[in-house]
């Protein structure tokens, strides 16, 4: 993917400038859950998956190995798509009995995201619906059938709408924040070319490319206030691929 992505290059002069969301999915699940541990964690900078090793395996952060983090990140990740134990034993690479712990042990901790995702499919069953934070909508009338298979599949996108949802809001919201900055202070300067999920790309001449990094920081930090800091991860190169 990187050699690929390296095809593609800045104009003579000019420079890409890559902005991305670090760990957009997650704050916006702390922010709507308002899941104690998961909101400290952010406030504090630390390593959310590290940490949530350290709370399911009962130790130290610093006694944590990369593969009980890359498992806590699975989990993380997984969790909010509403994967049960079969699914996450598959993506960990772990055996069923323990994905079924980790998930126990994983909801006791962080027991605002069990009463956010619960809260989220008896709001579905009962409207019909489920919306993002600004109100944008999905309708899931599937939600009460009969068929098992159908209604769990509403269920998980009743859990999962809501917080990749208001993550899409915020980068539209970032998109017309940026547009905003280039025609006030980078007119001929710089041009949004490409969003992909939670990044923005940009060229921009090398004379201003530094000051307009730090600009479209500050700017995406500040679109939206969630309950834990917003973080914008900037880097700058002659190809897509060095960003």
């Amino acid at each position: 993917g990187t050699r690929i992505r390296s095809a593609f290059e800045a104009e003579s002069g000019k420079l890409l400038v890559g902005a991305d969301y670090s760990q957009i999915e997650l704050r916006v699940a702390a922010h709507l859950s308002q899941d104690a541990q998961m909101c400290t964690a952010f406030e504090r900078g630390e390593d959310i998956h590290r940490r949530t090793a350290s709370l399911v395996y009962h130790i130290e952060p610093d006694a944590v190995t990369s593969e009980m983090r890359r498992r806590a990140k699975v989990f993380n990740f997984g969790i909010l798509y509403g994967m049960g134990s079969h699914g996450l034993a598959q993506a960990a690479g772990i055996g069923y009995e323990e994905a079924t712990t980790f998930i126990r042990e994983y909801l006791e901790h962080f027991s605002g995201i069990k009463s956010f995702m619960d809260s989220m499919k008896q709001s579905a069953r009962e409207h019909g619906f489920v919306e993002t934070e600004l109100g944008r909508r999905r309708f899931l009338p599937e939600i009460v059938s009969d068929n098992k298979q159908v209604s769990a599949s509403a269920e998980r996108m009743a859990i999962n709408m809501p917080v990749q949802g208001l993550e899409a809001d915020i980068v539209k919201l970032a998109m017309i924040a940026s547009d905003d900055l280039i025609a006030q202070k980078f007119q001929g300067k710089a041009r949004m070319i490409l969003q992909i999920h939670d990044e923005l790309i940009f060229e921009v001449e090398e004379s201003v490319a530094t000051s307009f990094a730090e600009a479209i920081k500050k700017t995406m930090e500040s679109v939206y206030t969630l309950r834990v800091p917003l973080i914008a991860d900037v880097s700058l190169g002659k190809n897509w691929g060095e960003i």
